[in-house]
């Protein structure tokens, strides 16, 4: 898929008309140093501790897109908790000359209102025709994923694998990877270093001077999955180790 085929193409910081950089949430280390983000035209992962700052990102990317904040179509308008920050304000977002079919906002933490707001308008048959309160929180992600997201269109998912199984996280990747062949772009953050995995995409790790991209095999998610696979009693007997002398009471 060409670059020019891309939806969004970058995002960059306004910075000159940032009224506080030491101020929240421009004080973030994915904010703090950040100039121009380059979207992959498939598939684009920000990855990083929590608290760096990447679902901050995320957010604003989808505020700025014409999405409800707390997540679901661009006609969602429902608020439960203003809670998003101001960011998206202070973005702006380049984008291709194609214009997507249709798109979606997910994440994980606030799923539920979406569920919710998605029985108000009485649109289930579009999400599998079976409740998504009625399924576990990862069924009902599967039934958006498999019923909803469809061909050409920009979908925006913060920390999709917070419901997921292992095997789910796999059946998730090869359903993203059957929709980037119908022509659709995905942002994502995550923690997954199965879905990161996904051949091709840019990785952008969130760190101290801001974001940096990194190879799969050199994040921090697959060197620490990889090292405590490859002999998990010995991590363990790290970890859980106890102190060399026993505690003494104070005398």
């Amino acid at each position: 898929m060409a670059l020019s085929s891309s939806f969004v193409i970058d995002m960059t910081l306004r910075r000159e008309i940032v009224p506080d950089p030491d101020a929240y949430p421009f004080n973030l280390p994915a904010v703090r140093h950040l100039k121009v983000l380059t979207f992959h035209p498939a598939v684009t992962f920000i990855v990083g501790e929590n608290g760096s700052g990447k679902s901050t990102l995320l957010e604003a990317i989808a505020v700025s897109l014409g999405f409800n904040a707390e997540g679901g179509t661009r006609n969602f308008n429902f608020g439960t908790r203003p809670s998003h920050s101001v960011l998206h304000e202070y973005i702006r977002i380049a984008k291709g000359f194609r214009r997507p079919q249709d798109g979606f906002f997910l994440r994980a933490e606030s799923f539920f209102n979406v569920a919710t707001e998605i029985e108000n308008r009485d649109v289930g048959g579009s999400y599998g025709g079976v409740s998504l309160h009625e399924q576990s929180h990862g069924e009902s992600f599967m039934a958006l994923l498999t019923h909803r997201f469809r061909a050409r269109s920009l979908y925006v998912l913060d920390e999709p694998e917070a419901a997921l199984s292992p095997q789910r996280q796999l059946a998730a990747l090869a359903r993203i990877h059957q929709l980037v062949k119908q022509g659709c772009q995905f942002i994502i953050a995550t923690h997954s270093p199965i879905l990161m995995a996904y051949p091709d995409a840019k990785i952008y790790t969130c760190m101290t001077d801001g974001l940096r991209r990194t190879d799969y095999e050199d994040t921090e998610h697959y060197q620490v999955t990889r090292a405590f696979l490859a002999n998990p009693q010995r991590m363990l007997d790290v970890l859980l180790a106890e102190e060399d002398e026993p505690h003494r009471s104070d005398p």
